[in-house]
C-alpha cells in the first residue's frame, strides 16, 4: 500500500444498514442478539479485522463475509470478535459447594466405579472446568475408584486457545483457597509479570472442542451427567434460550442436571426438567 494510501481504520464508520446486515447474520449463526445501542461496540469491535484483512471498508468487509469464500473463512473470526468472554474461577460458589456436598456423595453411593462425565459449555478462557476439575480432584482424593471427565466448548476459537494454554494473571486466581493452589497450579518464575498455569494432571480431564449452540443438534460423543451452561443463554432470545436448552437436554442422561447462570430461568419454558434449587435443574 502506498504511503499516501495509509488508512486510518479506527475512524471508519459502520452505516445503520451495515449494521443491520451483519447483527442479523450474528443473530442467525449465533443466537447472540445485538440491539442498536451495540453498534458502536460492533464498529469497534470489527475495525482490527478489517485493519488484519486490509479491508478498507465496512462495505468491502460486508461484501467479502457473504462471499462464499469470505463467510467459509471469516464467520468463525467475526464471531470471535464478537462474543462476551466474562468468566472467574470459582463464580458462583453455591454451584460448587452443591456439587461436593450433595452431589457428589449421592452419586458416589449409587456409581462408584462409573466415570462421571461433565459439560462446560460456553467455558470461555477455561476457569470454569478448570475449577470443576479442582472440585472433582479434591473429592477423588477421598473416594476410590471415582474418576471423571470434563469436556468443555465455547463457539470462540481464540478464547478456546487460551483455555488450552491455562495461563492466568496471579490476580486471577486470588479467589482460588491456598491449598488449592499449592496443589493444581504452578507459578512462573517471572516475578515482574507474575503468572500461573494450571497443573498438567488437571489440565488433562479437560478436553476442550469449538462448538456452536446454535447448530442443529450437539454431536458430542457423551451424554453427561451434569452440564454447566451459566450467563451464556442471557446473550440469547427467549425462544432461543428454549430451543438451546432443550438441545442440552438432549445430551443429559435421565436424572442428570442442567446448572444455569444466577440471571438465567426457564420459568414458563416447555423443557423436560424440574428445579430443585435456584438455577439448579433436574430432567425429568
Amino acid at each position: 500500500m502506498p504511503v499516501n494510501d495509509f488508512v486510518d481504520f479506527y475512524s471508519l464508520q459502520l452505516t445503520d444498514e451495515e449494521f443491520k446486515r451483519l447483527s442479523s447474520l450474528i443473530y442467525q449463526e449465533s443466537g447472540i442478539k445485538l440491539p442498536p445501542i451495540k453498534k458502536v461496540m460492533l464498529q469497534s469491535r470489527l475495525q482490527k479485522r478489517l485493519k488484519h484483512l486490509g479491508i478498507t471498508s465496512f462495505k468491502e468487509y460486508i461484501d467479502f463475509l457473504f462471499s462464499r469464500e469470505g463467510f467459509d473463512s471469516e464467520i468463525i473470526h467475526m464471531l470471535d470478535v464478537v462474543s462476551t468472554n466474562k468468566t472467574d474461577f470459582f463464580r458462583e460458589p453455591a454451584h460448587f459447594e452443591f456439587l461436593s456436598q450433595e452431589f457428589l456423595p449421592q452419586y458416589y453411593l449409587q456409581n462408584k466405579t462409573a466415570p462421571l462425565k461433565l459439560w462446560s459449555a460456553g467455558c470461555s478462557s477455561g476457569e470454569e472446568p478448570y475449577t470443576l476439575a479442582m472440585v472433582l480432584l479434591e473429592f477423588a482424593e477421598n473416594h476410590p475408584g471415582f474418576s471423571f471427565s470434563i469436556f468443555a466448548s465455547d463457539i470462540s476459537t481464540r478464547i478456546l486457545q487460551t483455555a488450552i494454554d491455562a495461563i492466568y494473571k496471579e490476580e486471577k486466581v486470588e479467589v482460588i483457597p491456598l491449598t488449592l493452589k499449592r496443589k493444581y497450579l504452578l507459578r512462573s518464575k517471572d516475578r515482574q509479570n507474575p503468572t500461573v498455569k494450571i497443573a498438567p494432571h488437571v489440565r488433562a480431564k479437560v478436553n476442550f472442542a469449538r462448538l456452536n449452540l446454535m447448530d442443529s443438534q450437539y454431536d458430542t460423543k457423551d451424554i453427561f451427567d451434569i452440564v454447566f451452561c451459566r450467563n451464556v443463554l442471557i446473550y440469547f432470545d427467549r425462544l432461543t434460550q428454549e430451543s438451546v436448552i432443550n438441545k442440552l437436554c438432549s445430551r443429559i442422561k435421565p436424572g442428570g442436571y442442567l446448572i444455569l447462570g444466577h440471571s438465567e430461568s426457564i420459568l414458563s419454558m416447555n423443557v423436560a426438567l424440574k428445579q430443585v434449587k435456584p438455577t439448579i435443574y433436574r430432567k425429568v
